[in-house]
């Protein structure tokens, strides 16, 4: 399994998980890190940025640190230096660096959310309206707010069921995904659930 960090929001989930990313002096992403465990029962492979410091003799050293995107979507390149760095080690001295990266990954989810199909400004409100309400509900009476939720889910299955088939039948899969803000995978999937027909048809 390859381990490294990455984050997501509520909305757009798997469709763009941002990670750090590593890239060496020539330019290229380097390998994950496959390190052996103790016990000779297989290992870990390993690709968070800052094991990319060149500590171990099988892992390369890092010379630039990005943001990046499942979708494709890269951030601009932060250049390391080795001279500042010296030995302290990777996770330390590039923190902030590695603040620079999370804070390019925020700005593309904006823009993500920004080329998604806008939603009218009464149904946002109406909508945080109702979030803020529940919310309320909640600290008096859980209960009650646990049942708003359900009532919610309820809801979205009616609202979402007719609008689901009329836009598979007005729109192409790309079309739907790009004013989703999904993948076409993570759109689909989506629309199958609320339109109530198999994914894999």
């Amino acid at each position: 399994m390859d381990e490294r960090e990455t984050w997501t929001t509520e909305e757009f989930g798997s469709s763009h998980a941002g990670a750090i990313g590593v890239l060496l002096a020539d330019g290229t992403v380097p390998a994950a890190a496959f390190f052996d465990t103790n016990s000779g029962a297989g290992g870990q492979s390993v690709s968070h940025w800052s094991i990319y410091d060149g500590r171990f003799a099988h892992v390369p050293r890092a010379a630039a640190l990005r943001a990046v995107c499942s979708c494709g979507w890269n951030g601009p390149e932060h250049e390391l230096s080795w001279d500042v760095i010296g030995d302290w080690r990777l996770i330390e001295a590039a923190s902030g660096t590695a603040d620079m990266c999370t804070q390019d990954w925020d700005a593309h989810t904006v823009e993500v959310e920004q080329s998604a199909i806008p939603l009218p400004e009464s149904v946002t409100a109406l909508l945080t309206q109702l979030e803020e309400e529940i919310e309320k509900l909640a600290k008096t009476s859980p209960l009650s707010a646990v049942r708003a939720a359900r009532w919610l889910e309820v809801s979205a299955v009616q609202v979402g069921y007719w609008a689901a088939h009329d836009a598979r039948r007005d729109t192409t899969a790309e079309q739907a995904a790009s004013a989703l803000g999904l993948n076409e995978d993570a759109a689909r999937k989506l629309m199958a659930r609320f339109g109530r027909w198999s994914p894999y048809q």
